[in-house]
């Protein structure tokens, strides 16, 4: 077996590994997800992210942010769209998570200005989302304000241009998904998630 393959074996059984914990906190929220299917996505999504940088296209010292990215928003965005809820039990970790990811990439080849970006898009994407909930009841969430917060700081890190193109970008794709689903509430939860994903996966500061 290749080099190659064994680093994207190693990243994805890393990924399928840590969603039993989160299936389990989840369940005991009153939001249970599917944990197989959990498996096999973050399992896929870390194994994406490691080959983009096999490939050249990241920064080893950047690897840790969109991975710890990745294995928090596959279960989040089940648990939203079976449940419509973002449960505490994970979006609050997510800030201690990904601040140490952040601060991981800044100690290992980013610099200082990646960890103040990261600080800055938390305050700025996460009081951006808190003013349209407050002004637009019913259209976000608690859990998507509290989310935001966290996921500002990794497109802060990402790049200042990732926080306009992030929230433009879940908004498109929350529109389509509303389209297909031809349905009632729409969780913007999944859309969000999936946007910042896509951003922490090709960012444009590093």
């Amino acid at each position: 077996m290749s080099p190659t393959i064994l680093v994207l074996t190693a990243a994805a059984a890393a990924g399928a590994v840590t969603t039993p914990p989160a299936a389990w906190a989840l369940g005991h929220a009153d939001a249970p997800i599917p944990a197989p299917r959990a498996a096999v996505l973050a399992a896929a999504g870390v194994a994406v992210v490691t080959a983009r940088w096999l490939a050249g296209g990241l920064p080893g010292w950047w690897l840790p942010v969109p991975a710890a990215l990745t294995v928090v928003a596959v279960p989040l965005a089940l648990a939203d769209l079976r449940h419509l809820r973002l449960p505490d039990v994970l979006t609050l970790p997510a800030y201690p998570l990904f601040g140490a990811a952040v601060g991981a990439a800044a100690l290992g080849g980013g610099g200082p200005s990646l960890a103040l970006r990261a600080a800055a898009g938390a305050l700025l994407f996460g009081g951006a989302h808190a003013v349209v909930a407050r002004a637009a009841p019913g259209n976000l969430g608690a859990g998507d304000v509290k989310l935001s917060g966290s996921l500002g700081a990794v497109l802060g890190a990402a790049g200042w241009p990732a926080l306009a193109l992030a929230a433009v970008l879940a908004a498109v794709l929350s529109l389509a998904f509303a389209a297909a689903a031809r349905t009632g509430r729409v969780p913007h939860g999944p859309a969000l998630l999936g946007a910042t994903w896509l951003c922490a996966l090709f960012p444009g500061a590093l």
